[in-house]
């Protein structure tokens, strides 16, 4: 109690909204050879160990299996000089990337995955080396274990989070259904762990991370947890329960960071993750990585150097002229006509040609494409290939989709998928919130 007496005394006799404004932390010591820019950094990790777990906490948690003391989830949080906006940026765990160097090793630096920083030198060597991969100097550092995040958030009244549709994830424990849900802290977990839903990998995991933290932020200032310094330092004393901070980062830091990101509309907290090349980018002894993408990302850390937003910097993530929304090669299509198959298997569909049994004469009308039930997100891409076209969802229980082309003329419209633009693109909380996933979800329905 004595901290949290102390820090809204501090911040009673010290803060005032200009003096806010104005702020900028800096941290003595840190690397400056290309660690620079304006605002507020925060580095967030959260580590994956097993020690000092008994196996009952590890059944409760369904955290079993070996860790690897690494980084499980990384955020770098940009709070920008005027403290009007801010922007928080995952990188994947898998990042391949050249390792800052152990104060007082002989050795040269080595590469690696982003994650295995922390087991080498902890907390100081993960904050170096995000220094010397993004260019940027991080202010303050944040890190928790499972039990730390599972005791934050409930102490923090919980987490809102929602689905379109069922999520289930045998490693992490995950099993929700379609809907909007309201979880404790080992919920939560399970929810930001889950690695195995959809296609495997990291930038699906990230996005939900990303949504979590946008609905907790919202939910928080519902609550006025954030909107003043009495009650952003009574939030940031529940945290400091459960999350350790480095030595520069004390309750007054927290208070200020809190206090700031409660004055933000959803419209001004940004999220986004590093933009990749090679999402499978093997090396010996590694094992599978993923490379940044060198001019996106660098667009990236130069704009939050910069401190300019991200969301609609297109040197960041261009904008397709035709967006799809799925991965084209991974929908079977029937196709009734051999010209358009042609035109859809350019645009890497997996088309079978049946024009071979096509009707002598077509029905009057556009193309129409019948989809299986609940694959809508495929239907839309492939609908955006076909402009024009008409949609019909069906019963069956197979997977491929049939077009079927009437008597209109067809014209095949190249589609561009982009993992980064689907599960990663710059977007706004409000974007990322509740609201819109429960209205793809009453969709879905």
């Amino acid at each position: 109690m004595r901290r949290l007496a102390v820090g809204v005394a501090l911040l009673s006799s010290l803060v005032s909204w200009p003096w806010l404004a104005g702020q900028t932390d800096s941290a003595p010591g840190a690397p400056q050879s290309r660690a620079t820019g304006r605002g507020t950094n925060i580095l967030i990790v959260g580590t994956d160990s097993r020690a000092g777990l008994s196996a009952a906490e590890k059944r409760r948690l369904h955290v079993g299996g070996q860790g690897c003391d690494c980084t499980d989830v990384m955020m770098l949080v940009h709070l920008s000089e005027d403290r009007h906006r801010a922007s928080i940026v995952s990188i994947p765990r898998d990042s391949y990337v050249e390792y800052a160097t152990p104060k007082g090793a002989t050795t040269p630096a080595h590469r690696g995955k982003i994650n295995g920083a922390f087991k080498i030198g902890r907390g100081p060597l993960a904050v170096r080396t995000v220094e010397k991969a993004t260019g940027l100097h991080i202010d303050h550092y944040l890190e928790t274990g499972f039990t730390g995040f599972e005791q934050a958030v409930n102490n923090l009244g919980g987490a809102t989070v929602c689905t379109a549709k069922p999520l289930k994830d045998e490693n992490s424990g995950l099993d929700i259904t379609a809907g909007s849900h309201l979880i404790d802290g080992n919920g939560a977990l399970r929810y930001a762990r889950a690695r195995h839903i959809d296609r495997a990998g990291d930038l699906g995991r990230v996005r939900r991370q990303q949504r979590l933290i946008a609905d907790m932020l919202a939910d928080l200032t519902a609550k006025g947890a954030l909107t003043g310094p009495v009650s952003a330092a009574r939030t940031a004393h529940k945290l400091l329960k459960s999350v350790h901070t480095d030595e520069r980062t004390r309750l007054d830091d927290l208070v200020r960071i809190g206090w700031s990101l409660g004055r933000l509309s959803a419209d001004r907290t940004e999220f986004v993750t590093v933009p990749i090349s090679h999402f499978d980018h093997r090396v010996p002894g590694v094992g599978s990585t993923l490379l940044w993408h060198d001019d996106r990302s660098e667009a990236l850390w130069d704009a939050l150097r910069a401190d300019r937003p991200v969301t609609g910097d297109t040197r960041i993530l261009p904008v397709p002229e035709t967006r799809a929304e799925t991965d084209p090669a991974r929908i079977a299509v029937r196709v009734d006509d051999a010209t358009v198959a042609k035109a859809l298997r350019r645009n890497k569909f997996v088309v079978t040609d049946t024009s071979a049994s096509a009707p002598a004469v077509r029905p009057a009308g556009p193309a129409v494409i019948t989809y299986p039930a609940r694959r809508e997100a495929d239907a839309a891409t492939l609908a955006a290939a076909l402009p024009g076209a008409h949609l019909r969802a069906t019963s069956r229980t197979d997977a491929v989709f049939d077009v079927a082309v009437g008597s209109e003329p067809v014209a095949v419209r190249t589609v561009t998928y982009d993992r980064n633009v689907a599960d990663g693109a710059p977007v706004t909380a409000d974007r990322l919130r509740c609201s819109n996933v429960t209205r793809a979800y009453r969709h879905h329905r």
